[in-house]
């Protein structure tokens, strides 16, 4: 009796989780799509780059490089009323300088000629190529609204997987075929069930991963995060990435605003460089001559940016802001006698800072290297196949009149195990817990009252009361 009892539990927990693999996939399907080929192009940002700046890194002059100091001073020159907010250390002999300038709280980018002088390329930091894709992949170009909307589906899609995988692990299977490779002999839908629960299990520990080290640039799960350190006293004053609308006022190169240095890394994937919260026009332009001459003998990993200093100090900043986060390193120089005040490395930070970082830097792909690239872009490419196979699937099952999805039980229960996991993940995961309240509460009190609406979501009478013990499993591989 208890074996049947446990079984009988075991059928219902299934059938819940059916349902929720099912409604997880219906709401995250065009945004998986749309994250995962985003991110993969992303993936490839420092090549789409150099591609794109290839005529500014390789200008054909002879004769000696005018100081840094004049090279900014003819950005500014060219953009009135501008004040220089950073200087990018060029990367080749032959590369124009980076000179990043605001003007009426707009961050520019200027290509300045380093022999000539002459202004080569300007253009906003925000309508560069690689910063569009980047604010198209974390907030849909929409700002925090579409951060809530990239985060609520990212957390479904973690749960979409979790449960995925339940309904995948081999309970009664006869052979690896279904479980670890698809049957391409068994007709169309065994192939379709195959290639999606397969491509599944084999990419889901990387799609956790990604999806796990995203969740800390957006805006309700950053600013929940940043909660629970300063209430666990392990807050620092300066995080090294951005929340939600942070990522937006750090690219307008304000000098109101610091802008937590980070995004999606490199030379402005969601930061436009270490900026000083107050720093205004340098009192002695020629401290950027002394600041850079002070770093390029640390060799710090590109790209490698100056700033101003706040105008109540003499200490300039210089920050390595490359993608692999782990090699950062961030100074303070002194701008009159060019001594380094202060070095701060990676492995100086908090212990949270560093886990995080070093997952933001797997997450685009720049901790290990071309492995690290090919790894992120097969499962940029596992997850679209998910989502295409997943609405096949769904299309060619549903029944005419009906939504398709699992139908409720009469008096279904859930084991006391699933009500912890899911207060757990919507501990974790507030909007995933949040939204789940609410579908629970619409389907309880408002949707399964309107027939029409019952009938196509299959959901039962309100109060209604089982006649059969029966149960429906998802279909047998």
């Amino acid at each position: 009796m208890t074996r049947q009892k446990t079984t009988f539990a075991l059928a219902l927990d299934c059938r819940t989780v059916w349902r929720w693999h099912f409604y997880a996939g219906l709401l995250t399907l065009p945004f998986v799509i749309i994250l995962a080929v985003s991110g993969a192009i992303y993936l490839f940002k420092d090549q789409i780059e150099a591609w794109s700046d290839r005529a500014y890194d390789r200008l054909e002059y002879s004769g000696d490089s005018a100081s840094v100091a004049d090279q900014v001073g003819a950005a500014l020159a060219a953009l009135p009323g501008s004040i220089p907010v950073g200087y990018e250390l060029p990367t080749g002999t032959n590369a124009a300088a980076r000179v990043i300038v605001s003007q009426s709280q707009v961050s520019i980018r200027v290509y300045v000629h380093p022999g000539t002088l002459q202004i080569l390329h300007m253009i906003p930091e925000n309508d560069r190529l690689m910063r569009t894709l980047f604010r198209l992949h974390g907030e849909l170009l929409m700002g925090d609204r579409g951060s809530n909307l990239v985060e609520l589906a990212a957390s479904w899609t973690i749960i979409l997987i979790i449960t995925g995988l339940y309904l995948w692990w081999p309970r009664h299977a006869k052979g690896l075929g279904g479980v670890l490779y698809p049957r391409l002999r068994s007709g169309s839908a065994p192939f379709w069930r195959d290639l999606h629960s397969v491509t599944g299990v084999w990419i889901s520990t990387l799609a956790l991963c990604l999806l796990v080290t995203g969740l800390p640039w957006a805006n309700c799960w950053g600013n929940y995060f940043k909660t629970l350190r300063h209430i666990t006293g392990t807050a620092v004053a300066q995080l090294d990435w951005t929340t939600g609308s942070e990522r937006l006022v750090a690219a307008t190169g304000a000098p109101g605003h610091a802008g937590e240095h980070s995004g999606h890394g490199g030379r402005e994937g969601g930061d436009s460089g270490p900026w000083r919260r107050d720093s205004g026009m340098p009192k002695d332009m020629t401290g950027f001559d002394r600041v850079v001459a002070a770093v390029l003998p640390l060799k710090l990993e590109p790209p490698v940016v100056i700033a101003p200093p706040p105008s109540n100090s003499e200490n300039w900043s210089a920050k390595s802001m490359t993608p692999n986060r782990p090699h950062r390193v961030s100074l303070l120089i002194n701008g009159t006698t060019g001594e380094i005040v202060s070095r701060k490395d990676f492995k100086n930070g908090h212990l949270l800072d560093r886990i995080v970082g070093t997952g933001i830097a797997a997450h685009e792909g720049r901790l290990f290297g071309w492995p690290n690239q090919l790894l992120g872009l097969l499962t940029a490419l596992g997850l679209v196949m998910l989502s295409v196979s997943g609405a096949v699937m769904w299309w060619r099952r549903r029944e005419q009149g009906v939504l398709g999805a699992p139908k409720i039980l009469l008096n279904q229960g859930v084991s006391f195990g699933l009500v912890v996991l899911v207060v757990a993940f919507g501990i974790y995961l507030p909007l995933f817990g949040a939204s789940l309240l609410i579908v629970l509460l619409a389907e309880k009190f408002f949707l399964s009252r309107i027939p029409r609406v019952r009938h196509w979501l299959g959901l039962p009478l309100p109060r209604a009361h089982s006649r059969s013990g029966a149960v429906c499993l998802p279909p047998k591989k």
